[in-house]
């Protein structure tokens, strides 16, 4: 309710509430593509518990591993989270890939090969 950018359709179908002190704080999205390959939509924290994004975002690996991802698609709109994806040994893409077919968003595309 307090972001009106979060789709709720898609937060209903694939996505997963992020509760702190009994208070709902964040929201993602962890959309399985095809071929293993997930996208992870959607990430949304307060700014109250925006220093824990690091930590959310090791969460959602671990996620996608016991969801048998292979691979981790981002797209970042901020160059904050640009230094944390590349921090946390996610990978810039360029190149014809999955990440071709949204190429009219601005911002940047990551990528995380799951172990």
């Amino acid at each position: 309710m307090n972001n009106e950018n979060v789709k709720k359709d898609g937060l209903m179908k694939h996505g997963y509430v992020v509760e702190l002190n009994d208070k709902i704080e964040g929201c993602f999205v962890l959309e399985e593509m095809d071929n293993e390959m997930y996208w992870l939509k959607q990430l949304y924290i307060t700014k109250n518990e925006a220093a824990k994004l690091p930590v959310l975002l090791e969460s959602i690996l671990v996620l996608a591993k016991e969801q048998h991802a292979k691979k981790v698609y981002v797209h970042s709109h901020q160059p904050v989270v640009d230094i944390i994806l590349d921090a946390l040994q996610f990978h810039p893409q360029k190149g014809k890939l999955f990440v071709d077919k949204h190429t009219n968003q601005e911002g940047n595309w990551w990528s995380y090969q799951v172990s």
